[in-house]
């Protein structure tokens, strides 16, 4: 039986975080202003939903420190789950700020007003652009982490992009239309709205899924089981438990050796088999490994 641990490189995904929240200090205040200014509750909205972004991220970078957090005695497994709870937390903060964006524009769709000013379309642009390259970079960098936390950060960021969208397509119909198409823009909003709902729903499914110890992808298991039957003097793979704990697996597995050799013998094989998996590129942190008779 041998078990080791290892910590979470958050460097990166600390720096990608904090980047965000730094973008939409400076994308929230340019939304809402412009928004008031240019009679355009989709722009306001969106504003507001950059606000709620800033929160998030905040969320999320707490979550990641706390999951770099060495091992102790009272978690000995380390506290890489505080990762997925910063999750779940941030898609919740999601469906509720669907819920109250919706509200309003349902609101704003019933109160006749003017019709959004021109130079609104050129903030957006700027926005949807700016909020686009950062949801490449921090997806790009939770991918690489395999952060469910930075990833879900990543989609507030495509989100954001997606409801800046649709608030130009609305005041460019409003506008285009003319008289009677004003509330264009707050439809756009309401759309907008189902939209960060999808996303809050699909994340929070992603974190409670982590938190729970859902198995990982199938590919991933067929490459642990693979690599630990490689090893010379394993029969078979009996078992292999796999859960995933902030960026890393925690991987329980049960090998099949000759019934004849020594205790010694096998416990080599185990630490054998640790190494081979630690040593892979599946950012395994923790490995237990229990020896069968074949």
């Amino acid at each position: 039986m041998a078990r080791t641990s290892r910590s979470s490189p958050t460097s990166q995904p600390l720096r990608a975080t904090l980047l965000g929240i730094l973008v939409n200090v400076v994308l929230a205040i340019t939304k809402i202003v412009a928004g008031i200014l240019g009679n355009a509750y989709a722009l306001i909205a969106d504003g507001v939903e950059s606000m709620m972004d800033i929160f998030s991220s905040g969320v999320i970078w707490g979550g990641l420190k706390i999951a770099a957090v060495p091992a102790d005695q009272d978690h000995p497994y380390g506290h890489g789950k505080a990762e997925a709870i910063a999750a779940a937390v941030v898609a919740l903060a999601l469906l509720a700020t669907a819920g109250v964006l919706a509200y309003n524009s349902i609101r704003e769709i019933l109160t006749p007003h003017h019709a959004p000013a021109p130079f609104t379309l050129f903030v957006l642009i700027g926005v949807i652009v700016v909020k686009e390259s950062l949801f490449r970079f921090v997806f790009k960098v939770g991918a690489e982490a395999e952060s469910t936390a930075v990833k879900v950060d990543a989609w507030h960021h495509r989100s954001d992009a997606l409801t800046s969208l649709a608030a130009f397509i609305g005041i460019s119909i409003s506008l285009i239309a003319g008289e009677g198409y004003e509330s264009a823009d707050d439809w756009a909003a309401l759309l907008a709205c189902g939209i960060i709902a999808w996303n809050g729903t699909h994340f929070l499914r992603k974190a409670l899924e982590e938190i729970m110890d859902s198995a990982p992808p199938p590919e991933v298991v067929a490459k642990i089981r693979s690599r630990a039957q490689s090893i010379a003097g394993v029969l078979a793979i009996e078992k292999c438990f796999i859960r995933k704990s902030g960026m890393f697996y925690f991987v329980d597995i049960h090998v099949i050796v000759d019934g004849g050799i020594s205790v010694r013998a096998g416990h080599e094989i185990a630490h054998q088999v640790k190494d081979a998996l630690r040593a892979s590129p599946l950012r395994i942190s923790d490995v237990l490994v229990h020896i069968e008779p074949g």
